[in-house]
This record gives C-alpha cells, sequence and structure tokens, in this order.
C-alpha cells in the first residue's frame, strides 16, 4: 500500500485547523444603548449584564435605571462620557442619533443603527438584536409571545367591529404645539386594537415635522370618535383640548373620549409598545364601545 502523499504547503499559507479546537462567537461584551427600546429588548433577552451604559431618557424597564451608568441624553452626547465605559458596541436610533453615530466612529467605535418606524419593524429589531449578542433562540422566543399579544388584539378588535357594525375613527395627538400626530407604529397599532386613524396619510412620514396638522379644522372635520394624546413626557390636558375653538362638536369631546396614554408606553419602538400600549389601546377602545352602545 503507498503511504498517503502529503502535499507541500504554500509560502505563507495558515496551517490547518485543528477540528478538536472550538472557536467562540466574538460577541459584544460591552455595550452602550442610546434609546431605551434597545435596553429594554436586551434585558427581556438576559443580556442586561453586557450593557455598560444608557441613554438619560431610557424608561422600560425602570430597573434600568438604577443598575446602570447614564452617558448620553437621546439626540446630544458628550462622546468622551461613552468612551469613558469603553463600549465595543454602540446602538443608536436613525438619524436623530445620526451626529453622535458619526462622532463614535470616527473615535473607533463599533456603531449599529436602528431605523425602523412600523410593527415588523419593532418585532425585526428584536430579532437582529438577539443575533448581535447570541442570544437569537431567546429573540425568536420573545417575537412570538410579542406576535400572540398582537393576534389576541387584533382578534378583540375584529369582533368589536363585527358587534357594533363599525370600528371607531382615532385621532392620536403625539404633540400639541404644533398639532402632530401619531407615527406609523402607533397607528398600525390603533388599527390592530380595531380602530382606525384619521390621518393614516401622514403616520407613514418618518419625521414628527412631516406630520404637523397645519389646519386644526382638518381634525374637526375628520370627526374623531376617540381622542387619545401622548405628548411626549409632558402631561396630557383634555380639558384643553375640549376647550380648543370649534372643538365642542367633535364625537370625541362631545361624548368624553379623551384619553392619554405614557409616551414612555407607546412612543417608544421597543416591545413595550406591543404590549403596555395594545394593551392600553385595547382598554380605550372597550370603553368606547361601552359608551357608544
Amino acid at each position: 500500500m503507498q503511504p498517503r502523499r502529503r502535499h507541500p504547503r504554500l509560502p505563507g499559507a495558515l496551517p490547518p485547523l485543528n477540528p478538536t479546537v472550538v472557536t467562540m462567537a466574538r460577541l459584544p461584551e460591552r455595550i452602550v444603548c442610546l434609546s431605551t427600546e434597545t435596553v429594554e429588548a436586551l434585558y427581556l433577552l438576559g443580556a442586561e449584564d453586557r450593557i455598560v451604559g444608557i441613554s438619560g431618557f431610557t424608561t422600560h424597564p425602570p430597573r434600568a435605571r438604577k443598575e446602570k451608568p447614564k452617558v448620553s441624553g437621546f439626540s446630544s452626547a458628550k462622546v468622551e462620557r461613552i468612551l469613558a465605559v469603553e463600549p465595543d458596541l454602540v446602538l443608536a436610533f436613525s438619524d436623530l442619533q445620526g451626529d453622535i453615530a458619526r462622532d463614535l466612529i470616527k473615535a473607533g467605535v463599533a456603531v449599529y443603527v436602528f431605523n425602523h418606524r412600523s410593527v415588523e419593524g419593532i418585532l425585526a429589531m428584536v430579532e437582529t438584536l438577539g443575533r448581535l449578542v447570541g442570544r437569537e433562540a431567546a429573540a425568536l422566543d420573545l417575537v412570538a409571545d410579542l406576535e400572540r399579544t398582537i393576534a389576541t388584539a387584533r382578534a378583540e378588535g375584529e369582533a368589536r367591529a363585527a358587534r357594533l357594525g363599525r370600528r371607531p375613527r382615532v385621532y392620536f395627538e403625539e404633540w400639541n404645539e404644533p398639532l402632530i400626530t401619531g407615527i406609523r407604529w402607533v397607528s398600525e397599532l390603533m388599527g390592530i386594537a380595531g380602530g382606525d386613524d384619521v390621518f393614516p396619510e401622514l403616520a407613514v412620514q418618518a419625521m414628527g415635522r412631516d406630520r404637523i396638522i397645519a389646519d386644526a379644522q382638518t381634525i374637526i372635520d375628520r370627526a374623531p370618535d376617540i381622542i387619545i394624546g401622548s405628548w411626549c413626557g409632558k402631561k396630557f390636558r383634555p380639558e384643553k383640548v375640549a376647550a380648543r375653538p370649534g372643538w365642542q362638536d367633535v364625537p370625541a369631546v362631545r361624548n368624553g373620549q379623551l384619553f392619554e396614554i405614557k409616551s414612555a408606553d407607546i412612543l417608544q419602538p421597543g416591545p413595550a409598545a406591543l404590549t403596555d400600549g395594545v394593551t392600553q389601546l385595547h382598554r380605550i377602545m372597550c370603553q368606547w364601545e361601552a359608551q357608544y352602545a
């Protein structure tokens, strides 16, 4: 039997891999989150130990504000404070944090910028984040749980519409000076909960400035059955909304169907919007049904 011939190694070639050596995944271990939704998702994925810094505007989960150092604002930050915690990955959101991301990249830090504005985008963010930190199975489980919550809310909304023969018209006010209506994922969640956004054509606009309602008469003309306020951290004042000139004949005002959802529960594009946010929308729709019926 001829001995097996060994092929000569080419100059500069790497030695063959030892099949008994296990290569560990090279995953980020020191993560800074510049927005609350990635903090929330990492906690839910059991990867909170990787977080070494958060935004001062973080709201979910509440314990993160006690456990993690605050190293940035939302749209502004001192890069030196972020660099001081030695991150190997920074998670950012959209062009709103583009300047911070640019400065961190120049400083040699890896940055991943999410840019989602829809319910599907929130779910995709969770899956992507799970892969980034080696928690893909946990991420898929979390997404499945969120999808079940959404499916339940949608079924209840459809059942309500079948009982009443109609769906309530809903005006969502994200800000009051100027008047700004809700962003896409909020509009989608209202639909899931069984209502119809009265400004669907504006909801698709990513930037708040493009969702400004210049003429309040437009809102009056669209006759919402329900008004929901979520004034970006400022307390919603339904009595001031009801006192706006000409609004006394709006069905929502006439029937006392004005509600608040805290911005932390619905205006952050993370899991809380799909749980706390949609649950509160469902409750509001039920209150409208009780009044309407």
